[in-house]
């Protein structure tokens, strides 16, 4: 690290000012530049193992994008015009079964949707059944004293 620099992780006039400063006119500012007084030294490792680490992940991006291009995805051609016409061929047939698959698909969820349709249907029939059931109208017998249900279509002014 270059020890002429006015601004370095150590304990100059200049990053004392400006630690002070730091802490007046907003407290992080002022932690922020104590952390690298104290810290500062280590960052060239941190900086290089950042920089490492972001060139490898957008290597293999680039490795990807070249790949795709390579197959298909992109107008690269290898030269080998057999290769080429054959690839074209297994690509389209690919793209002809990934089609069918598709359309099996959209079949399937579609009489999946039916058919939970048709056992919700059936699951509000019998509980409307159920309800019906339980609050047909009771009907006093004044001989026995006892109560009876009414039946569905009975009508209430017959008593």
């Amino acid at each position: 690290m270059n020890t002429s620099a006015l601004i370095r992780p150590a304990w100059t006039p200049a990053t004392i000012a400006l630690m002070v400063i730091g802490f007046m006119v907003f407290w992080p500012l002022g932690f922020a530049m104590l952390a690298y007084i104290i810290w500062g030294d280590r960052l060239d490792g941190l900086k290089r193992d950042v920089n490492r680490a972001t060139d490898g992940i957008f290597a293999g991006c680039r490795r990807g994008s070249d790949k795709a291009a390579r197959w298909g995805h992109g107008s690269a051609r290898t030269g080998n015009v057999a290769f080429d016409d054959w690839r074209e061929k297994e690509l389209e047939r690919l793209a002809e079964e990934r089609r069918k698959l598709d359309e099996m698909l959209t079949e399937f969820d579609d009489y999946a949707r039916e058919l939970r349709r048709a056992k919700d249907q059936d699951e509000f029939d019998r509980f409307m059944a159920n309800r019906n059931k339980s609050t047909a109208p009771t009907k006093a017998d004044p001989s026995t004293g006892t109560t009876t249900k009414r039946g569905k279509g009975s009508n209430l002014l017959d008593d």
